[in-house]
């Protein structure tokens, strides 16, 4: 099973470059999306020529912000929205596919904001994410995709040392939020296979980012250690324009 994760910054943007070439040529199973920007309707009409795949999208209240969709061959069970928290479950962020064997979560996490005006409440996101996590792994194994908004790791990221504590993505709060993922048992797909490579997913629109591979890593797929001896292969394709951010995606055997 070959899913495909992608922040697509505007889906109706997106579209109109080559997008449906771009899925074509990765050809998942299973298809997450973050960042749609657009409602429900919107989405549905954006992506109709994806016509192999289920679709269930969850958009924000705010038109033209946020955004989630999960596109699948393979039938889900069920899929449901959001945590189930008032302060949480305005934005469209998340979402959970049932599928047999396994929980699909696609996730957007907030960004904790240019002046890191949002930094306790990405704290409080953090802390109640992972708890929602937690509740699904009582039943099956979790498989998490999508924008985590933060580099984890120094390797992450061109320049830890003038980001740190300063800029959103890389400040210790949002790193402790990962750490809390990894320690209760999830992996990081990307670094189980390649611990020390450096490669990105994420170039600011500014400053010729993207040319000059000054990029950060903020989009992953972690998995529940049960599920380790299941992955096959994590792939970071940065070679796939369309978005500030590039596609990845992870082969498991389930």
């Amino acid at each position: 099973m070959k899913i495909v994760s992608w922040n697509v910054n505007g889906i109706r943007a997106i579209v109109k470059k080559d997008f449906f070439d771009s899925i074509k040529k990765l050809n998942p199973d299973i298809l997450c999306l973050q960042e749609t920007k657009a409602q429900d309707a919107e989405v549905e009409k954006a992506l109709l020529q994806l016509s192999d795949y289920e679709q269930y999208s969850n958009s924000a209240e705010k038109k033209g912000y946020s955004g989630t969709v999960i596109l699948s061959k393979i039938k889900p069970i069920s899929v449901t929205n959001d945590m189930g928290i008032t302060q949480h479950d305005a934005e469209g962020r998340l979402q959970c596919a049932t599928y047999l064997n396994f929980y699909l979560v696609n996730v957007y996490v907030p960004n904790s904001g240019q002046q890191l005006d949002r930094l306790e409440y990405r704290k409080q996101w953090d802390l109640d994410f992972l708890h929602y996590l937690k509740e699904l792994e009582k039943s099956k194994p979790v498989i998490i995709c999508g924008d985590f908004n933060v580099a984890h790791k120094a390797i992450d990221l061109k320049y830890y040392k003038s980001n740190y504590n300063k800029t959103a993505g890389y400040t210790q709060v949002e790193i402790d939020g990962m750490d809390n993922l990894i320690n209760a048992g999830f992996v990081d797909t990307y670094r189980y296979f390649y611990p020390s490579d450096i490669m990105y997913t994420f170039w600011s629109y500014r400053f010729k980012s993207r040319e000059r591979n000054t990029g950060w890593r903020i989009d992953y797929f972690l998995a529940h250690t049960l599920l380790i001896k299941k992955l096959k292969s994590a792939t970071i394709y940065t070679h796939i324009l369309g978005s500030d951010h590039c596609p990845i995606a992870l082969e498991v055997d389930l």
